[in-house]
């Protein structure tokens, strides 16, 4: 023992690390946002929305302003009462400086004294935290008739709270910039945090909420131009949303490109008490989908909790008894299973709490365990009344389930031929798979390929110890509207599905997964980009917990391979092939064939009398991953050290699933319009 203390003794009191104020954010800011990547850095903007937006729970403000400045700064301006400028009791210091420079310190924590008695911000560390991630943050208040402002750097004060001015105002405005050393890219994205703001305006009823982009107009905004900046008379893109239907119409706005069951949309709010409140809507449509968003004091919880457990288990409950009841479940039939009655649902569930618990400190999940029991009651009588008083919508509805139910049992039956034991433990892959020699998945990668043509280059191409190749022949099967049962009578979905080693549907099993990089692979046409997207469909659609892993990739192979004397350049882009051959050369060019263009370039002229000397830079256009030779897809395309990746991702999951529905599904003249809307956006080879 003292041969162990004796290596042991530079472990003392001072080793201990004590980080003062909020350091510790600094320090571990993925404690407090959850990434430094793109969703931390638009999660900052959520925090201080979120304490504008409790200020409007709380009957003090109806008029919240969200602006992207120019220089990676937002300005977050509501009208409420303005945060408490006097000095603090506790702290010494105003209230203000407090709630900005200290964690665990708001107006959130209950208490009659003008506290929120509801809010989305428990724990009292949103503004700080803001604070401490911004190289530059600002505080302005209007209030009791003064004006007042206090500076912050990096979560520190630049000085104390001083009165600037009186005002006829009231509120809070917030300016922050987020700092580069903590987030390496800083792109606020505006239809980002419109679709996220919107659905925060039918979270409020009587609460107005305008969002601004002037990240461009540099010069022409200032921070102090608050309070309706759409009055300065420039055309700086902006939405304004203020929505009196509360949820009945978020359900609506989901359900517009979708078809659906019944006619009336299900909706109840209702009051436990003086603080807190229950609200449901609900509506069935002709899909295989569920789509359902729960809130907790305004908090989207996407991974659910304990008020989504009692709508689940209401939800159930109510549709076996109405239709055992009314005899539209068959005495031989089953009942309902939670799997069933969520087929088609779009369903938005909303509680609002005095004493709420979210489990992790960017609230993803509700904990508190009230709720479950609150949600299930509330819910079963109000729903229950509804299919009494609808009945036509009710048998709608059943049919509805009784659909579901029986799809299920014929997906359990195919899913069990297909997927036997051997398959899943992969003993039994498909024939067309070239798999590689790696047994780890952290090191192994499956490239889906279009074509057996591509494929066969990919084989040759390849590196076989970690690089798998699954060819896929045409278009696959689109999944939009299809049942697993159905689904897994196609040979390439099939095929799909067994390499990726994770089953599907209920016995689907990340940990099973055998690679972990799918890679997409489909030529840069027409055709490609729609094999990419119902190969994506059923990805999101069967194998969503891939995409929000980080496993899913599309490959880029390029679109020129451009000879430039003995010197071989591959572009990926129009531009990329202007810089390698050089601008006028490209202008001057004739059109490019299929196959090979030839342009003369001038590469010297020593003087006037003397004859320009030419060579000839070829190009060619890749129409296909076929056209390539295996030396060359892998330099392009397959080779870790020089390909060029995308990486999918979802940045949010509603708009996401929304996207799908009018692209993949049957409402052609949603599709339509969706595609004339967006056709500027998109990047097309022609």
């Amino acid at each position: 023992m003292a041969e162990k203390t004796a290596k042991n003794k530079a472990y003392s009191a001072e080793s201990i690390q004590v980080l003062e104020g909020l350091e510790p954010v600094r320090k571990r800011p993925g404690m407090y946002i959850g990434t430094t990547g793109t969703d931390g850095l638009h999660h900052l903007i959520w925090e201080i929305f979120d304490n504008a937006r409790d200020e409007a729970m709380g009957g003090f403000a109806n008029d919240i302003e969200v602006t992207l400045l120019p220089g990676n700064r937002v300005r977050v301006t509501d009208n409420g009462r303005g945060i408490p400028v006097d000095i603090h009791k506790q702290t010494k210091v105003s209230a203000l400086e407090t709630i900005m420079t200290t964690l665990h310190a708001g107006g959130k924590f209950g208490g009659e004294d003008g506290g929120y008695k509801v809010s989305g911000g428990l724990h009292g560390v949103g503004a700080s935290v803001v604070n401490a991630l911004s190289s530059y943050c600002k505080v302005t208040v209007h209030k009791d008739g003064g004006e007042y402002v206090q500076e912050y750097s990096q979560g520190k004060k630049k000085a104390a709270v001083k009165k600037i001015g009186s005002t006829k105002l009231s509120g809070t405005i917030v300016v922050f910039e987020p700092d580069k050393a903590i987030f390496p890219i800083i792109d606020f994205s505006f239809k980002r945090v419109v679709d996220h703001l919107r659905q925060q305006a039918y979270l409020v009823k009587g609460l107005r909420i305008t969002v601004i982009d002037a990240s461009k107009y540099e010069g022409k905004i200032k921070e102090e131009d608050v309070f309706k900046i759409s009055e300065l008379g420039l055309e700086i893109p902006s939405m304004s949303f203020y929505f009196e239907g509360g949820l009945l119409s978020l359900v609506k706005f989901y359900n517009s490109p979708l078809k659906p069951i019944h006619k009336n949309i299900f909706y109840v709010e209702k009051k436990i008490n003086e603080y807190e409140s229950v609200e449901v809507s609900l509506q069935y449509v002709d899909d295989i989908s569920a789509r359902i968003l729960a809130f907790a004091n305004n908090i989207h919880t996407p991974e659910g909790g304990t008020h989504l457990t009692g709508f689940k288990t209401a939800l159930t409950r109510t549709l076996n008894t109405y239709g055992r009841k009314n005899n539209l479940i068959k005495e031989s039939e089953d009942n309902f299973t939670g799997e069933d009655v969520l087929e088609g649902l779009t369903a938005v569930i909303s509680v609002k709490l005095r004493e709420i618990q979210f489990e992790g400190q960017t609230k993803g999940k509700l904990g508190t365990v009230e709720a479950q029991g609150t949600v299930n009651t509330v819910f079963s009588e109000a729903f229950t009344y509804f299919l009494e008083e609808n009945p036509d919508d009710a048998r709608a509805i059943i049919n509805k389930v009784v659909l579901a139910l029986k799809a299920r049992k014929a997906a359990k039956a195919a899913k069990d031929s297909v997927l036997r034991k051997g398959a899943l433990e992969g003993m039994t892959l498909p024939g067309k798979l070239a798999d590689c020699q790696s047994k780890s998945a952290e090191d192994s990668e499956l490239f889906i390929v279009e074509g057996d043509s591509a494929g066969g280059t990919a084989k040759t191409g390849r590196d076989r110890r970690t690089q798998a190749i699954l060819p896929l022949r045409g278009k696959i099967l689109n999944i939009e509207r299809a049942r697993l049962d159905r689904m897994l009578e196609s040979e390439q979905i099939k095929n799909l599905v067994i390499a990726l080693g994770t089953a599907i549907g209920d016995t689907f099993d990340i940990s099973k997964l055998r690679y972990h990089k799918i890679i997409i692979a489909t030529d840069a046409d027409v055709d490609g980009a729609h094999i990419r997207t119902l190969i994506l469909t059923l990805l999101y659609r069967f194998f969503r917990p891939l995409i929000d892993g980080g496993y899913i990739y599309i490959a880029q192979p390029p679109l020129y391979k451009i000879k430039k004397g003995k010197e071989i350049h591959y572009a990926y882009s129009d531009d990329e092939k202007a810089k390698v051959v050089g601008k006028d050369e490209v202008e001057e060019a004739t059109e490019p064939q299929p196959e090979e263009e030839v342009a003369e370039v001038e590469e010297a002229e020593k003087d006037e009398k003397k004859t320009t000397k030419k060579s000839k830079v070829s190009i060619q256009r890749y129409k296909g991953l076929g056209e390539m030779n295996a030396e060359e897809l892998w330099e392009t395309t397959m080779d870790p050290e020089r390909r060029i990746l995308k990486q999918v991702t979802i940045e949010d999951g509603v708009a996401a699933d929304k996207v799908f529905d009018i692209l993949m599904g049957t409402d052609v003249p949603a599709r339509k319009s969706f595609i004339q809307s967006n056709a500027t956006k998109a990047n097309l080879d022609v």
